[in-house]
């Protein structure tokens, strides 16, 4: 099986939507590495798996 049958690459505008951010809070967020995605070019590539660990991160933290 291969591990890149599941990967879901989302863009900036997508992560901005997902996550109910605006555009400079979605580019924080990747330039200061809390969502761990990579560039092409100038274009971001962020697996959806990134934004989940992220999202799943931020509530554990809200927990303690």
């Amino acid at each position: 099986m291969d591990p890149f049958d599941n990967l879901e690459i989302l863009t900036v505008p997508e992560l901005m939507e997902l996550l109910y951010i605006g555009k400079n809070t979605a580019y924080q967020l990747l330039n200061e590495g809390h969502i761990k995605a990579f560039r092409i070019g100038n274009t971001w590539k962020i697996p959806r798996a990134a934004v989940e660990e992220y999202i799943i991160e931020k509530c554990k933290v809200g927990e303690e």
